[in-house]
């Protein structure tokens, strides 16, 4: 593993206005993950962890401190700015998939570098190299509603993966699969970490975080 810091939060707070009052979703937060690393930032629900990932993922900004990711502070980037970092830094997994339901898996995967300005047939060898990676070789030309729980999941994976991002962010990616497809997809994300990604898992679920090499326990906005 590298020693280098890849992500860090520095003194993060959040907070919404509701009306007259402040709503403070985040009290203070500090850490840092390294390059290489998995790591599970665990939480009940309200605790602040989506916060969390989505300021780690470029999708919000915090209201005062510094995020540093891979040195740069991308605290305040513009709009455009952090969609560039979305796209090309940070692979994305989530609880529902987020498929198009009209495409193939293999169309799925091959989106996120189409909007990079890839060809088409370099976004489709691409694609397949990801789909491969993640067992699925016999189901490509499937679209999402032909796939299992689990294979869609695994699609979504491939999709993360295509770009070749420094980060893979999941939140919940268990969340909505039985137990076995659960533990495919656990076994799959640690397999990714043992080939060298960074992985960061947002869950509720102590088994879950068990998986990683270290927990991040947040309650109430604050490292508990």
């Amino acid at each position: 593993m590298d020693t280098k810091n890849l992500i860090c939060f520095n003194d993060i707070t959040k907070a919404y206005k509701m009306g007259n009052s402040e709503l403070k979703v985040l009290k203070g937060i500090n850490f840092n993950i390294k390059k290489g690393e998995f790591v599970a930032i665990l939480g009940p629900s309200g605790s602040g962890k989506s916060t969390i990932m989505n300021i780690m993922g470029c999708i919000d900004t915090p209201t005062t401190g510094e995020y540093l990711l891979d040195g740069n502070n991308v605290a305040h980037k513009s709009e455009d700015e952090l969609a560039n970092i979305r796209n090309k830094t940070i692979g994305f997994i989530f609880q529902k998939f987020n498929l198009l339901s009209k495409y193939t898996a293999v169309h799925n995967v091959e989106i996120p570098i189409l909007l990079r300005g890839v060809s088409r047939k370099e976004a489709n060898i691409k694609a397949v190299k990801a789909l491969e990676m993640v067992g699925l070789t016999d189901r490509m030309h499937h679209k999402p509603m032909e796939l299992s729980g689990g294979q869609r999941q695994r699609v979504a994976i491939a999709r993360a993966l295509v770009g070749e991002p420094d980060i893979l962010l999941a939140d919940e990616p268990t969340g909505n699969l039985d137990s076995k497809s659960g533990e495919e997809v656990m076994d799959l994300i640690v397999d990714l970490n043992k080939r060298g990604n960074t992985i960061i898992i947002i869950t509720h679920d102590n088994e879950i975080a068990k998986k990683a090499h270290r927990i991040i326990n947040i309650r109430d906005g604050e490292i508990s």
